[in-house]
């Protein structure tokens, strides 16, 4: 199909006419994708001319509204795009991601180096104090003047140029680095056989590597994959210390197995490019740039928080160790500990000193329970009903389709949520939109997704979910409760549009819920029995809450660490591996602890800019997750209703509106100190 020939107004992926608002993803294919971005690319550089070209005066109207709503094409086949890029991509997807990403980085900048359209926001930005602006619409349009200065608006013509060219290249080398971690994991498998090799296994993981093995062809076999789901009870449970060895350097060394997919180049370039273009911007480093609109506001206040934080986390891995080795000389192993063998030896210390393994919750927390717990939730804090609508089609057929709706019935939100691993889609869970919800123009409600890695049972079996996957399913939830309770006028400060070290506050207080004695009582229940868990079962997960903090502990903030390590520097460092060993090195890293994210397969912070100097930002929320909480133990009841309404109304439904400091001193009356995250990790 031509160009000339798309009309967007009616084009199936920018007029969706599917249930609940949803595109009609029948209608859809992947050829369909390249013409139609052409289209809508075009479509809103010509809304952006009228814009900027509008011979009236600037107003919040024919200026700031015009910009936010502008590219609603763009946009709507921007959504299906990358969520299928992430969720269920191809060679043909993926061949497209790299070519769009570029161009839509150079369309970007472009806008945002428009000097009649920046001086436009900038006269409404210098005459803010005489505008009568309520303070969602002030917040809106500082943010939108910032975000042009800090784009390159200010620049001369020889700076915009460079500017733009680091962003264009940057986008090249962000889509590489997730396809390179993306081929490693695919297709790497170790494929087991029965009877020795199996040896310590429990029934759920032998039953996840068989359909593993049968989904590449090697029915009747086990296989281990990289999908955490399978790699770390692999690593808990697998008697066979070799094999642990084997595929524990398989996913540590995700990125960086020579050859095309090699991410080292990548990694040097995209440093070195950062760093400069933080230089171009006046910053004095790359972090110092991405934090300036952030709660820490610097990065002396994020080592302020991690430095103590790792020093106590390195001392209790110490003590750890020492048990560990205990346990495995006890068992006849007199070798040291190895970075493969610590999930091992934990486990049956956890044995020792609580009388259960993790293979004991499994069979109690069914996939579907849990998102029943999920969802019950949601409904005695926030009084949402959600049903599921079987039928509808989305972008694979394991995705299911969610009708979210407030307490008197009336529509609130659509809710998808994709939960299996495959080789098509990229390695984490994460929540996205489709659709944002404000009240702009015409408004929109939500279109929220949530994407899992959880590993598929045999049909006709029951998914089964570690804590860990049960957490994660929480803390997803979470987010796109963030998204979906969304109360706002401006798209721009939508549902999680909030700095980056606030936007993981609402998903990681969920996971609170989990471990509420109620919900675990109604909904945790034996797969086969229908039996609830036990009271001694589960009082001894909720005393072992804090087991193992050091190794968990350790190999988050490592990669925090060296995450700022990176990006706090002047000039990038020329050979990113050394450096990595070089930080570590003086961190007095535990050699039998791995960062949770080495840098070749750090997805958060080099495939593309979200979390580069950034990672911290989740013990940052933390902080804050673990004092809110305490609100509600202070009342004596996890659901109480007015503590929840303040909990709606400042953290949930106020997205980006306000100030993050001020929205939360809202609801709690007061900033925490790291205090409490520390306890609730056991370190103090």
């Amino acid at each position: 199909m031509s160009d000339s020939a798309i009309d967007l107004a009616t084009h199936p992926l920018t007029h969706w006419t599917g249930p609940l608002g949803l595109p009609d993803f029948n209608a859809l294919s992947d050829d369909q994708f390249a013409p139609v971005f052409d289209m809508a690319l075009a479509a809103h550089d010509a809304e952006i001319a009228a814009i900027a070209d509008n011979p009236e005066a600037p107003t919040i109207e024919n200026t700031l509204a015009a910009l936010e709503l502008a590219g609603d094409a763009l946009g709507r086949v921007s959504a299906i795009f990358w969520c299928r890029s992430g969720a269920h991509t191809n060679p043909d997807i993926q061949a497209l991601e790299r070519a769009i990403a570029p161009k839509m980085s150079r369309h970007f900048s472009a806008i945002y180096m428009n000097a009649t359209l920046f001086s436009r926001i900038d006269a409404l930005y210098s005459a803010r104090d005489t505008l009568g602006l309520d303070a969602e619409t002030r917040r809106v349009l500082e943010k939108s003047w910032k975000g042009f200065v800090k784009s390159g608006a200010r620049l001369d013509p020889a700076g915009k140029t460079r500017l733009a060219a680091i962003g264009e290249r940057l986008a090249s080398l962000g889509a590489q680095f997730g396809q390179n971690v993306l081929a490693d994991e695919a297709e790497w498998a170790l494929f087991l056989d029965d009877g020795d090799e199996l040896a310590g296994l429990p029934d759920f993981l032998r039953d996840a590597m068989a359909e593993a093995a049968e989904g590449r062809g090697q029915k009747g076999r086990f296989a281990v994959t990289l999908s955490r789901s399978i790699i770390e009870p692999f690593l808990t449970f697998s008697a066979r210390g070799d094999l642990r060895e084997q595929a524990f350097k398989a996913f540590t060394k995700r990125g960086e197995n020579g050859g095309e997919t090699d991410n080292a180049a990548i990694v040097t370039e995209t440093l070195a490019l950062r760093a400069e273009k933080a230089k171009l911007l006046g910053y004095a480093n790359y972090a110092a740039l991405k934090l300036d609109d952030t709660m820490a506001k610097t990065p002396e206040a994020v080592m302020q928080l991690l430095e103590p934080v790792w020093d106590r986390a390195r001392g209790k891995a110490a003590a750890d160790r020492a048990e560990l080795q205990r346990i495995a000389a006890a068992a006849g192993s007199n070798d040291a500990i190895a970075a493969s063998d610590w999930r091992y030896w934990q486990e049956k210390l956890r044995a020792e000193k609580y009388a259960f393994d993790e293979a004991e919750l499994k069979p109690y927390l069914q996939l579907d329970r849990i998102i029943e717990a999920c969802f019950d939730v949601a409904s005695r804090l926030f009084g949402l009903i959600i049903e599921e609508k079987a039928g509808i089609g989305a972008w694979h057929p394991d995705v299911r389709v969610f009708d979210v709706k407030n307490a008197d019935g009336s529509h609130r939100a659509t809710f998808l949520a994709d939960y299996f691993n495959r080789p098509s889609k990229r390695s984490g869970a994460w929540m996205s939109s489709l659709e944002s919800g404000h009240k702009l123009g015409d408004g929109a409600s939500p279109i929220i997704y949530n994407v899992m890695n959880f590993a598929k049972p045999p049909k006709g079996q029951p998914a089964l979910l570690s804590m860990d996957d049960a957490r994660t399913l929480f803390h997803e939830f979470g987010h796109a409760l963030h998204g979906m309770l969304t109360d706002v006028t401006w798209p721009s400060v939508s549902g999680t549009s909030v700095s980056r070290d606030f936007v993981e506050l609402p998903s990681q207080l969920y996971e609170h819920w989990l471990t509420v004695p109620e919900i675990l009582e109604k909904h945790a229940v034996h797969f086969k029995t229908g039996e609830p868990m036990p009271k001694a079962l589960l009082d001894k997960m909720l005393a072992a809450r804090t087991f193992n903090a050091g190794f968990a502990t350790v190999e988050f903030t490592a990669s925090a660490l060296v995450d700022m390590a990176y990006h706090s520097q002047a000039e990038a460092p020329a050979d990113p591996a050394a450096f990595e060993a070089e930080t570590l090195a003086s961190l007095s890293m535990p050699a039998e602890i791995a960062m949770r994210h080495r840098t070749p397969h750090f997805l958060h912070v080099f495939s593309g800019e979200g979390y580069s100097a950034g990672y911290y930002s989740y013990m940052w929320s933390e902080v804050l997750d673990a004092d809110a909480f305490s609100a509600f133990e202070e009342t004596g009841d996890a659901f109480d209703a007015a503590t929840a309404e303040r909990l709606r109304r400042h953290i949930y439904a106020a997205g980006g509106s306000r100030d993050p400091e001020e929205l939360y001193t809202t609801f709690r009356g007061k900033m925490p100190s790291p205090d409490a995250m520390m306890e609730k990790r056991g370190l103090l």
